[in-house]
């Protein structure tokens, strides 16, 4: 009979026994967490550290742990049922915590075991039944009266608590809308649109709350936002919801100024939110000036020059000179008052940095912030602000430098942030960019395992439109039956050697061309390799690496110019159209694809249509490149001359790609 193994947490939880038995829940409670550490497997030992929680009357930290063990083991349910009376009893996120108990409850009471059936068909009879008399009773007093702010959100929460959730989310959205200066009500309609799957909508609220009004709600609201920055179609979506929230109209309206200077986004978009916050604020003369700058940009001078006018005649000097300058007047000397007026703060040129960033004038902000460097150089966080500012003017080399700058310091948020934008631009500034890709791929049509992949390196000389590169291939398969002079059979069984130029991307196409030598490791033979071409890729909508769900068109075409294939010009158009979300941790897209293959040499083998379904995913947890695609498609040979199988197939493919550049 085998021994049996150890138990890793025998002695740790031996001195937490010891310690109970003895009532020094302190240690009792240290020594439980050690062992949890060692074995986190086991619900015991979780349960066994609750209550002593309870025993020091930390019941927060308790219902913590005795959730954990119910996860552990769902079957325990004397855990569970004390789980969902401190749940019940929780003050923090109420409705939701007292749902989560009404739910527990609801689930033991169809138990097998008598006495925990008993006890929770109580507790849920004393939790539902109030609930539902308190839902018809406000249900029938907004019915009879005027909606009030107190009867939606009473409505809201007894809702949320019954897990009503559309009721909940509606009575939020209609208390928000009767007093949108309770920023934290858009805290609680998020938490009810995460309960009911709607991730855009809980974005559109947490933004919607970050921005302006309750200190505390916007804090909370940015914890729980995603780290990147926000999208259009979300600041959009928060509007929506929001639509008198100047500060998410300012932001949004200078990100797509940022955007349109780029050529992201159309003038017309930032001066329609320009002129929104104009309407709303006619003495906002910093948007004031930007909308008239804009409508003079774009030769609208009937239109420009009252609104100028006007921020010349009212605005602050500052703003006053930056319409000057647009117009081409003199500029005008600020006032200088005496330094020792004591009313008067000193120069700081930080706050004037940040007015500036925010209100859009980057090449002030970037002035601004260079002379608050030279005031504090060890201050990373004005470094991270001159490396977004550096790239919003579009001179991402010194953005580069002043993110590497920034990704150094000892403060984890600047660090982290940095390090991110410093790996974004980097691989696009490098003198030296080098890109790993490889393709295993199954194909029920030829009964075989294919592999693609390659490994290049390009040269990044600014002033040419192309790059040169070096480059190694690899295309086999597991049969190691093809390859020869013709081959057909999607792999050459070759390792190909060659350098080549490709021309900088435009709009989605490029072009490449190479020269090298192909190597069987099937016999070793050599022979010259030729090739080049044009491709193609484009996606429009969420793609796979999206953070929101969505319907998507994929298109890639290639044409191809291969000296081993006969010099023969192969042709590949593949396109596909679905929808990307998310189920669990997995991005999953599911898809139709329309294929069509053909070559100049009339090939049978080269000359085919597909079309079926089919779906690609992405796991948790593995790198962002990775995907997984899986599919079946219907194929039709539009060439039979030569063809030594049917003139249609099916053919059902499995396939991970997996990229990677430095």
């Amino acid at each position: 009979m085998p021994k049996a193994a150890p138990d890793a947490a025998y002695a740790v939880l031996t001195h937490a026994f010891d310690a109970l038995r003895i009532h020094d829940y302190d240690a009792a409670i240290s020594f439980f967490g050690k062992a949890a550490a060692l074995v986190p497997g086991r619900a015991d030992i979780r349960k066994n550290m609750a209550y002593a929680l309870l025993k020091i009357g930390d019941s927060e930290a308790a219902r913590d742990q005795f959730g954990e063990a119910m996860r552990l083991d769902p079957s325990d349910l004397h855990v569970a049922l004390e789980y969902a009376f401190l749940c019940y009893e929780a003050t923090g996120e109420a409705p939701a915590r007292k749902a989560e108990a009404r739910r527990i409850f609801l689930r033991i009471r169809m138990s097998s075991d008598t006495d925990a059936r008993a006890t929770a068909a109580a507790a849920f009879e004393n939790i539902d039944s109030p609930l539902a008399a308190g839902i018809a009773r406000w249900q029938q007093v907004l019915a009879n009266s005027r909606p009030t702010f107190s009867a939606l959100y009473e409505l809201a929460q007894l809702a949320e608590q019954r897990d009503e959730l559309d009721l909940a989310a509606d009575s939020y959205k209609r208390a928000f809308q009767l007093l949108p200066e309770r920023k934290s009500v858009l805290l609680e309609l998020a938490r009810v649109e995460k309960a009911r799957g709607n991730a855009e909508g809980a974005t559109a609220a947490l933004l919607a709350a970050s921005r302006g009004g309750e200190t505390r709600a916007a804090e909370l609201a940015r914890e729980q936002l995603p780290e990147r920055y926000p999208y259009v179609y979300e600041f959009r979506n928060a509007l929506a919801l929001d639509p008198g929230n100047d500060a998410l109209h300012r932001e949004l309206a200078y990100l797509l100024l940022a955007m349109s200077e780029k050529d992201q986004a159309s003038r017309g978009d930032a001066e329609q939110e320009f002129k929104q916050i104009v309407d709303r604020s006619p003495h906002d003369y910093l948007a004031a000036a930007q909308l008239g700058i804009l409508y003079l940009a774009g030769d609208d001078n009937a239109l420009a020059m009252p609104i100028l006018r006007d921020v010349l005649a009212h605005a602050d000097q500052a703003t006053a000179n930056r319409v000057r300058m647009a117009l081409k007047m003199p500029l005008l000397l600020e006032e200088r008052r005496p330094e020792n007026s004591p009313d008067v703060a000193p120069f700081d040129p930080r706050v004037l940095a940040e007015r500036s960033y925010q209100a859009g004038f980057f090449k002030d902000a970037k002035r601004y912030f260079l002379a608050a460097r030279e005031q504090n150089p060890a201050d990373a966080s004005i470094a991270l602000k001159l490396g977004w500012t550096t790239n919003l003017l579009h001179d991402d080399a010194a953005a580069l430098r002043w993110f590497d700058i920034a990704r150094r310091s000892d403060d984890h948020a600047i660090s982290t942030e940095a390090n991110r934008a410093y790996g974004n631009l980097r691989p696009g500034l490098a003198l030296f960019r080098t890109t790993l890709w490889v393709y295993p791929l199954f194909s029920s049509r030829w009964n075989d395992l294919f592999g693609y992949g390659q490994l290049k390196t390009e040269v990044n000389l600014k002033k040419l439109p192309f790059r040169p590169y070096v480059s190694l291939r690899f295309v086999g398969d597991a049969r190691r039956s093809t390859g020869g002079v013709s081959p057909e059979n999607l792999s050459e069984s070759a390792f190909i050697f060659g350098a080549g130029v490709a021309t900088r991307y435009w709009r989605g196409a490029m072009a490449w061309f190479e020269a090298g030598t192909t190597v069987s490791y099937l016999n070793g033979t050599r022979s010259a390799d030729y090739r080049g071409g044009v491709s193609y890729a484009k996606t429009i909508g969420a793609s796979i690496a999206a953070e929101h769900s969505g319907w998507f068109i994929e298109s890639l075409a290639d044409s191809v110019f291969i000296s081993r294939f006969s010099n023969d010009l192969l042709n590949y158009s593949q396109n596909r159209a679905g929808f990307t979300s998310s189920l669990g941790g997995f991005k999953v897209q599911t898809f139709w694809s329309n294929n069509l293959t053909f070559d100049a040499k009339k090939q049978y083998w080269a000359n085919f249509v597909e079309t079926g379904p089919g779906f690609r995913f992405h796991p948790p947890g593995t790198p962002p490149s990775l995907a997984i695609t899986l599919g079946v498609v219907r194929g039709v040979y539009l060439r039979n001359e030569g063809n030594p199988h049917r003139p249609n197939f099916i053919d059902f493919r499995a396939g991970i790609w997996y990229a990677f550049t430095k």
